[in-house]
């Protein structure tokens, strides 16, 4: 430009004014192996309430072990609370995450409670088919542990809510079940009232397992 004083600004192409803004704002890979240690978590805390539920087994002592977990789980998700609320970019939706990561303490929060009230309320011998509830847990949260990895690049996970889905409804007929053999007239008012609130802790915890799946769907469809 004639009587300019000084070169003009180099012009940079967008498509490397665009690399260049991405490396400046690189995208937070912590959350991934947050969900996944949470995943984990709920791995260890399936498997207590399977010796919790077994016959002699040191109920205080385990019910001690899954509160741990609890409160490992919280820590957790505050962590992913406090890195989305520093993070100026995501892996993926904002909401995404919150979501994931409420789904994810929701499903610790039920098996700690069904632990709890085994204990509290002393009940030595549950119906065989709440084995079949803890079982469906323990496979889902196995499933859940080894899909998380694969958020990173969001392949591979179809199979992971479909089958997580087919475990959810097998609880729910386990769950109905139950409920029949405890309003049988087998058991008194106060055993099926204590018994009840366990099932529907573990019951719980299988539908959150199912939202945990959904919510993945959910991510890996916007994120295709």
């Amino acid at each position: 430009m004639p009587g300019y004083p000084y070169p003009l600004p180099r012009t940079i192409p967008a498509h490397l004014e665009y690399d260049v803004r991405l490396r400046l704002t690189p995208r937070e890979d912590s959350y991934y192996d947050l969900f996944a240690d949470s995943a984990n978590n709920l791995v260890t805390a399936s498997r207590l309430l399977v010796e919790i539920i077994s016959d002699g087994s040191d109920r205080e002592a385990l019910a001690e072990k899954m509160r741990a977990c609890e409160h490992a789980g919280d820590e957790r998700t505050h962590a992913i609370m406090n890195r989305l609320n520093e993070s100026f970019i995501t892996p993926f939706d904002r909401e995404d995450i919150y979501r994931l990561a409420s789904n994810l303490d929701d499903v610790m929060d039920a098996m700690e409670e069904a632990s709890d009230l085994i204990v509290l309320y002393q009940i030595d011998h549950l119906p065989k088919d709440v084995i079949r509830q803890v079982e469906v847990l323990e496979r889902a949260a196995e499933l859940t542990a080894e899909a998380m990895p694969r958020l990173r690049s969001m392949k591979n996970l179809n199979e992971y809510w479909i089958e997580v889905n087919r475990l959810e409804n097998q609880g729910d007929q386990v769950y109905r079940r139950l409920l029949a053999k405890l309003f049988s007239g087998e058991y008194d008012a106060l055993t099926v009232m204590k018994m009840k609130e366990v099932i529907d802790r573990l019951e719980e915890a299988a539908d959150a397992f199912e939202h945990v799946a959904n919510t993945i769907e959910s991510i890996a469809v916007k994120e295709s």
